[in-house]
């Protein structure tokens, strides 16, 4: 298991790398697939945020924390993402799993800047490796990131989906 740790705007100290890692490497008694972990600290004002993002088998789990202490915000996403792992674990328990690799990288951009007037700065981008799954595979995934939507590819077709929480509690799909 590869284990990455990046700070913005503090002192990264080897103390804070080393408890970091330690507690990312309890990860794997949940997964033995766990094939990295991204740690991104960061410090703005008195708010110390800890983004912890898995990746076990193509499947992406995320902790978020915020907090005054750096220690108590990695405890508190470390213990997001076990929650996240107990579920996806159960999940698949219940849920025939077949195995998929991930083939391509899936990298979307909503809008070209250059042609549209007065656009809105993009300022988050994300690549995320994108392996095909079918619809039930893609909730899941939906709801272990804790997102709205969830941008995927079918399995049956080979084309990019959509799944989202529609207000009314359910979830929409949308064909590509």
């Amino acid at each position: 298991m590869k284990i990455n740790v990046n700070a913005k705007n503090m002192n990264l100290t080897n103390a804070i790398r080393e408890y970091a890692e330690k507690k990312a490497g309890k990860i794997t008694k949940y997964f033995d697939e766990v094939k990295e972990v991204g740690i991104f600290l960061e410090v703005q004002k008195n708010h110390h945020t800890a983004e912890i993002l898995v990746d076990v088998k193509g499947m992406f789990l995320k902790g978020y924390e915020k907090s005054e202490d750096m220690y108590a915000s990695i405890d508190m996403a470390i213990e997001k993402i076990e929650k996240q792992l107990i579920k996806y674990k159960e999940k698949l328990k219940n849920h025939k799993h077949t195995e998929r690799r991930a083939e391509d990288v899936l990298k979307l951009d909503v809008y070209n800047p250059e042609t549209v007037m007065n656009a809105p700065e993009i300022i988050v981008s994300k690549t995320m490796p994108s392996k095909p799954m079918d619809i039930d595979e893609a909730v899941m995934q939906m709801d272990l990131l804790n997102k709205n939507f969830y941008v995927f590819k079918n399995s049956k077709t080979l084309l990019l989906n959509v799944v989202y929480k529609r207000d009314d509690g359910n979830i929409g799909l949308i064909e590509g």
